[in-house]
């Protein structure tokens, strides 16, 4: 079995650092590096809840999309979540690292595996990066030209349920064929000509006034529908995906957590909204 050094060293393979932006803060987080690794368990977010999964599991490792110490912090007292967390890892002997947009970015990121999911053919990089293949999101088409409102419905078909489900900006039956997505947070990129281009942008984490302002202007111009979907819900996705390459690359046992980590628990709407839905 590897030690953490050599884990760490097949997941810089996979998913390596010079991947990341500038901002992030990605690899070993905690853990000692002459430590054995059997059992790797995969999550979106860490969290109390998922740090004592892994103990639970007798896991010697949590890897994470969502970086546990992405701002400076100025204390790990137990009371605060960041705090119990890596004492709760520390203490049950599991180590934890983090792949936040260096695995966004490969060629079998988490967008690639989103853009997969939903059947898109012929893609590409939304933001092409050094190698081919590779870059934040992905644009592709459809099989064939489909209602709005039925691509979002496969959208709520394939990702994992979450209270809020999915949002659309667009009429139900406009068809669509070109989509545009970005796993995650990707208002970053509602000006990107790729977006611009398509006939809808399937994204997360949608803030008002840059969602208005941009289907205000797409009404204007006849520009791309919006989709917004739930940010855990699009990168859990990728964990099975993460999980078949570890094992294949260090032959460790991997398990992916379950638990739905999303900050939303549940969503009530008037009655009116639903009809037709």
């Amino acid at each position: 079995m590897p030690t953490l050094r050599e884990l760490h060293a097949v997941v810089e393979s996979l998913w390596p650092a010079r991947g990341a932006e500038s901002w992030d803060s990605v690899g070993l987080v905690s853990g000692h590096p002459d430590a054995v690794v059997e059992h790797v368990h995969l999550a979106v977010d860490a969290v109390p809840d998922t740090a004592r999964e892994a103990v639970a599991l007798g896991a010697d490792l949590l890897l994470t999309h969502h970086p546990l110490l992405l701002r400076g912090v100025t204390t790990i007292d137990e009371s605060t979540y960041k705090g119990s967390v890596l004492a709760t890892l520390v203490r049950g002997g599991v180590g934890l690292l983090a792949a936040h947009t260096n695995a966004d970015t490969v060629a079998t990121g988490t967008s690639a595996v989103l853009a997969d999911r939903i059947g898109l053919t012929e893609q590409r990089a939304l933001e092409p990066g050094d190698a081919p293949g590779t870059g934040i999101g992905r644009v592709g088409v459809l099989p064939a030209a489909m209602p709005l409102g039925v691509l979002a419905r496969r959208l709520v078909d394939v990702l994992p349920a979450t209270a809020t489900g999915v949002r659309v900006s667009g009429e139900h039956d406009r068809p669509v064929r070109t989509v545009a997505l970005c796993a995650g947070a990707g208002d970053a990129y509602l000006r990107n000509p790729e977006v611009l281009a398509a006939d809808v942008y399937v994204t997360s984490d949608l803030r008002h006034h840059p969602a208005s302002e941009f289907r205000e202007q797409a009404l204007l111009g006849d520009g791309p529908a919006l989709i917004d979907t739930s940010h855990w819900a699009t990168e859990w996705l990728w964990l099975e995906v993460a999980a078949e390459q570890l094992r294949s690359a260090a032959g460790v046992h991997v398990t992916v957590s379950d638990l739905r980590t999303d900050p939303w628990d549940f969503a009530v709407l008037p009655l009116a909204l639903n009809e037709g839905a």
